[in-house]
């Protein structure tokens, strides 16, 4: 089976388990930021927790390799930047306005136009950017664990254990 099908059928469950932990309503979506519903941190944080176990757990056994992309501070500020002001006036973080797309949602059609502008005009920036932005801050391809020079379990073990415990105090709080 091709990369491409595993990433279609992968593409259809991540939207299905959106749409069954209703995570592509813009209520929930402006609550979440709001801190008063945490279902969608809590379904961030749980795809993170076990995205780092199965892929770390398929380089051990060498079943994967892993692609690291360089770790740039300019382009992941600003991106970041630009992520947050998107989903803070649109009410949908890219994912979730694409599938709330698929469910007939046509407010958040705007935010899908919006990503494809902006594809396109990083796409013009790219030759200009690419002397600028895009070296600012180049740490080169890192993770967190050989910059602590550990092994990646060192990391990964306590990462999903605080997410436990996260989403226990979340649920305590009924948020």
């Amino acid at each position: 089976m091709s990369q491409l099908v595993y990433g279609l059928v992968t593409g259809f469950l991540f939207g299905f388990l959106l749409q069954k932990g209703r995570v592509l309503r813009f209520e929930k979506q402006v609550n979440a930021l709001l801190f008063k519903d945490l279902t969608i941190i809590k379904f961030m944080l749980s795809s993170v927790a076990v995205a780092m176990v199965g892929t770390y757990l398929l380089v051990d056994l060498e079943l994967a390799k892993l692609s690291i992309k360089a770790t740039v501070l300019g382009a992941n500020i600003i991106g970041g930047l630009l992520f947050g002001l998107g989903w803070g006036v649109l009410g949908y973080c890219p994912g979730t306005s694409i599938g709330a797309v698929a469910e007939g949602r046509w407010d958040a059609l705007w935010g899908v136009l919006g990503m494809l502008a902006g594809a396109a005009l990083y796409a013009e920036a790219f030759p200009a950017m690419k002397a600028t932005i895009l070296t600012w801050g180049n740490l080169g391809k890192v993770t967190l664990p050989q910059l602590m020079g550990i092994n990646h379990w060192f990391v990964i073990v306590p990462f999903v254990i605080g997410a436990l415990f996260l989403f226990r105090w979340i649920e305590k709080k009924g948020l």
